[in-house]
């Protein structure tokens, strides 16, 4: 399978003034010129707040900060910010676990058993629900990084060339 063509500022080498103006012209096809913009729930968490400004900066030095990604990206931030919420509550369901492994002698038997397993399975709920946000995650990465990889598929490698209305215009007549 052919690899995509690179965006006109990666391209190294010898190209024609022709080809670089389609290949720009194409490019700039695939943008709407506007960038995107951080949604309130965004900007109201740190996390997600703190992931949108990076990712604005790594988009921009690559020109892919395109208004079209705004909910992709958005979105992306807020999964991130639930997964790391659920990262907390993994540690602190973990941390009862132990504290109630330090009293079980003070419990008993069948009072701990009960305790301990209501926060195993407090703990297995929450690791399914970063689980799901993962997957997201990644469905998201893939998806995008393909966006970006059939943005750059679609720009022609080389100018169309344009058809001859007669074969022998080129050759001179000789009388």
């Amino acid at each position: 399978m052919p690899r995509p063509s690179k965006p006109l500022a990666l391209v190294e080498g010898h190209r024609t003034k022709a080809e670089i103006k389609a290949r720009a012209e194409a490019e700039s096809s695939l943008a709407t010129g506007e960038a995107w913009k951080e949604w309130p729930e965004v900007k109201s968490n740190p996390v997600a707040h703190n992931l949108f400004k990076r990712l604005t900066k790594l988009f921009q030095k690559i020109e892919k900060n395109d208004a079209l990604s705004e909910p992709i990206i958005n979105r992306y931030c807020l999964l991130q910010a639930e997964c790391a919420v659920f990262e907390e509550d993994a540690k602190r369901l973990r941390c009862r676990l132990d504290e109630l492994e330090d009293r079980k002698d003070e419990l008993e038997f069948a009072e701990y058993m009960n305790l301990a397993v209501a926060i195993q399975k407090q703990i297995i709920s929450n690791d399914s629900n970063l689980q799901k946000r993962r997957k997201m995650l990644l469905d998201i990465e893939r998806e995008t990084c393909m966006t970006l990889k059939a943005q750059l598929a679609a720009i022609p490698k080389k100018p169309k060339e344009q058809p001859v209305a007669n074969k022998f215009s080129k050759f001179k007549v000789v009388q």
